[in-house]
């Protein structure tokens, strides 16, 4: 298991900063020894001692690279904005590994409930919508309309929501719900060509 992490942690990419974090350190001066932290360190010597280990810890928590990365880089960051008040404690490199785990733990609680959602979809019966003949030349139109028109048309006429209730999903006035279907019924008329020309 130990031999695994370990060849995993060696594919991780320990290269340099890209050229993104060049922006954010581009003073190079003297790098401080691992471990030995003195008080006036910059950041960019900080972030270059500190961001090989990091990035392992994200990985081997996250198990994705790109996932890792983006922790690390994410913890750097807040690191960086906080510098003057971290740079003070004893570990600073402790404060960013901290971050570090957070982050992980989140993208884990996500993964958990995406794959719960995931299980309750399979478990489901294969619900289909289907549209009665001639509906769908109707709901194309709809969907050309702006965003929050086809919202309105959807709720009142697929899902008979009332105005009240419209109003209430679309957190807008029933005024506002009015003239949404207004338009988007004047609108969907022309495009299909219902009304007369004037």
């Amino acid at each position: 298991m130990l031999a695994k992490a370990k060849e995993n942690l060696s594919r991780v990419s320990t290269k340099e900063p890209s050229a993104a974090s060049d922006k954010v350190m581009v003073n190079q001066q003297t790098k401080a020894e691992p471990g030995v932290l003195p008080a006036d360190l910059p950041f960019e010597d900080f972030y270059r001692n500190e961001h090989r280990n990091v990035l392992g810890l994200a990985f081997v928590l996250t198990g994705n690279q790109w996932v890792a990365e983006d922790a690390a880089q994410e913890a750097f960051t807040a690191a960086f904005r906080r510098w003057r008040s971290i740079s003070a404690y004893d570990l600073p490199g402790a404060w960013v590994r901290r971050v570090v785990c957070n982050q992980a733990a989140s993208v884990l609680r996500r993964r958990m409930r995406e794959a719960k959602a995931l299980v309750r979809l399979s478990r489901r019966a294969n619900d289909t919508v289907m549209l009665e003949e001639g509906d769908e030349s109707f709901w194309q139109a709809v969907r050309r309309l702006p965003a929050r028109q086809a919202q309105a048309v959807a709720l009142f006429y697929m899902e008979d929501f009332s105005i009240a209730e419209i109003a209430e999903v679309l957190g807008c006035s029933e005024g506002t719900v009015k003239t949404h279907l207004s338009r988007a019924r004047h609108a969907v008329a022309q495009d299909l060509q219902l009304e007369d020309e004037q």
